[in-house]
């Protein structure tokens, strides 16, 4: 498989989770909450709330899908192993760790505002712990990176 192809595949599926999480986000999340506080008119009230803490969780989200975007024109450029490319890993990685951290203080903030359910809040730990995995594997690729691209930069400056 070629830097280009690679980098076209790449972009495709950046392109499709990008259509993906605008259909969940903007959506089904509306649909199922407003069906939820149909449902359970005691809860009502916590529909906007949660809607407001859901969406802004997509900011980095769509933020992350940017620089995975910058990443495959590096890896268009022949250019995978280089110190831009560990310096955006090293952005999805602060990007997911900030992300997860909001998702559970907001959920702690609406837990103890008694606008969420103890099983929701133990239930979106795993979300919060897929975060911290995403964070952590972001963060080792970059220093792994970091690593090719200064040998890489030792090697071409060897005679």
């Amino acid at each position: 498989m070629t830097q280009e192809s690679l980098s076209k595949w790449l972009k495709g599926i950046i392109a499709g989770i990008a259509v993906c999480g605008a259909v969940i986000y903007f959506y089904l999340v509306p649909v199922f909450g407003q069906e939820a506080a149909a449902a359970y008119p005691e809860f009502s009230h916590c529909y906007i709330p949660w809607l407001i803490v859901i969406w802004l969780t997509a900011v980095p989200c769509y933020m992350v899908l940017y620089f995975g975007w910058k990443i495959t024109m590096e890896i268009k450029k022949d250019n995978s192993f280089s110190m831009t490319n560990s310096r955006y890993l090293k952005y999805i990685s602060t990007l997911a760790l900030l992300d997860s951290g909001y998702f559970f203080l907001a959920n702690l903030i609406l837990l103890l505002l008694n606008m969420n359910h103890p099983g929701i809040f133990l239930g979106s730990l795993l979300v919060e712990f897929a975060g911290v995995t995403v964070a952590v594997t972001a963060a080792a690729l970059s220093h792994l990176v970091q690593k090719a691209a200064e040998m890489q930069n030792e090697n071409e400056l060897t005679i």
